[in-house]
């Protein structure tokens, strides 16, 4: 009796395995993003505001060298301090932002550059 009840708990489990494989891929899965036509300063504000000011605030703290709490600050260093390749920088390089990690979303980043190509718009 054991026995059979091993076999036919065996097969429900190798069954239930069975039917939650997929054929799906990642793409098929997640949701679709939002896709904006003319990135502005307001889409990318929020990443700045949670995830830069701890040090980039006015007056600055921990060493940061500018504050980043307002479009004039973001766009000067995008423009002039290299604030697109700090971002972009791989996990555990020198130099990456926001400083001790984690390296922002890849979505983020790409968000940030967009803005940049759309002309670092304000609103």
């Amino acid at each position: 009796m054991k026995h059979q009840l091993l076999k036919i708990l065996t097969l429900l489990i190798s069954f239930s395995f069975l039917l939650s494989c997929t054929n799906h891929t990642i793409d098929d899965i997640s949701e679709e993003e939002e896709i904006i036509e003319n990135v502005t300063y307001q889409n990318v504000k929020g990443t700045f505001d949670s995830q830069c000011t701890s040090c980039h605030s006015n007056p600055t703290q921990n060493g940061a060298p500018m504050p980043l709490v307002n479009y004039q600050n973001v766009k000067e260093a995008v423009m002039n301090r290299g604030l697109l390749d700090r971002i972009s920088r791989q996990e555990g390089e020198d130099g990456l932002m926001p400083f001790g990690g984690p390296r922002l979303p890849q979505s983020t980043i790409d968000l940030i550059f967009q803005w940049n190509a759309d002309g670092l718009l304000e609103n």
